[in-house]
């Protein structure tokens, strides 16, 4: 037997019906903190390396991260291409 039951509800919504906290305030003042940084970068090399502080576990997690996309673009690839 197969059940599928599809819940229509906002990420909001969704993360209070699971008891998850709301971390919307936390959220906003990391989004406020990286663009007040990035209005004083002046070149790319800055850029990349404010970028890269700010990345969950630092160069660590953008590596990771880069090998995921080339994991998934490759397993793309390899079936075919999209099936939208």
């Amino acid at each position: 037997m197969k059940v599928s039951l599809d819940v229509d509800c906002t990420p909001a919504e969704a993360r209070a019906f699971l008891g998850l906290p709301d971390v919307t305030p936390i959220h906003d003042k990391y989004v406020k903190t990286v663009l007040d940084s990035i209005d004083g970068v002046t070149n790319i090399e800055q850029m990349e390396t404010m970028m890269k502080g700010f990345a969950p576990m630092g160069d660590v997690g953008m590596k990771l991260f880069k090998q995921m996309m080339d994991i998934g673009l490759a397993g793309m690839s390899s079936k075919g291409g999209d099936k939208s």
